[in-house]
């Protein structure tokens, strides 16, 4: 079993920024490709960003390129999303994921409970 816990989520103006945090644990947490998602009201969950173990392979989502950024501390177990330059659109439940390749939402294996991205306009 994989535990996902996030944090970091809140209320931010248009142009803002956040970090969110994914801490995992469990032993077999290093067999997995980390992500996020996120769900707005009304909306499908959507794959944001992914990263692979070791961290040399990333992939995101058309919407957010370039403007988040995914990374790992393997040390901490910990995965982290920035977020820079939101917008209203942005503004969902983010989940932490882990699963295997091709990280969609029928791959992942395991989630976290989800934290609120608010934007304001």
């Amino acid at each position: 079993q994989v535990q996902l816990v996030e944090s970091g989520g809140g209320l931010v103006q248009a142009g803002g920024s956040l970090r969110l945090s994914c801490a995992a644990s469990g032993r077999t947490f290093y067999r997995y490709r980390m992500g996020w998602f996120r769900q707005a009201p009304g909306k499908e969950r959507e794959f944001v960003a992914g990263i692979a173990w070791s961290g040399s392979t990333t992939s995101y989502a058309d919407s957010v390129k370039g403007r988040f950024t995914i990374s790992r501390d393997n040390a901490k177990n910990t995965v982290f999303l920035i977020m820079n330059s939101l917008n209203p659109e942005d503004t969902a439940v983010y989940y932490c994921a882990a699963g295997i390749v091709p990280l969609s939402a029928r791959n992942v294996k395991f989630w976290g409970q989800g934290t609120q991205v608010t934007v304001s306009s």
